[in-house]
């Protein structure tokens, strides 16, 4: 299934370091996989992986590169923001998430009331 990529937003410095990783695969199937699983100090925890697209992922199509989530992901992601952090304080990718009502210290976890 494709929904458009104003799904959720990807910074340009986002974008910039998924296609240089992708690239890197060196195989046209893989993607950005976009994901929530259990876990973490809130509850949730956000996955993020390259791999191919699996049955019944979601396909957004951004410029350069496919990015995958499951249906479950989806309710929790929707109006998500993916950026790039290379500064000082660490180098990754950073998510700003509209829906979570609280997160951790660290920001990799989150919960939804």
């Amino acid at each position: 299934m494709a929904i458009s990529a104003e799904f959720i937003k990807i910074t340009p410095k986002a974008c910039e370091e998924v296609k240089k990783l992708v690239a890197a695969e060196n195989n046209p199937d893989i993607g950005l996989r976009l994901g929530v699983k259990g876990g973490g100090c809130s509850g949730l925890s956000y996955d993020l992986k390259f791999t191919p697209t699996e049955k019944g992922d979601t396909v957004l199509d951004f410029d350069g590169f496919n990015v995958f989530m499951d249906a479950k992901s989806m309710i929790y992601l929707k109006n998500m923001q993916l950026d790039y952090n290379d500064g000082l304080q660490g180098k990754g990718f950073v998510f700003s998430n509209p829906n979570a009502t609280s997160t951790c210290g660290c920001g990799e976890s989150f919960s939804i009331a």
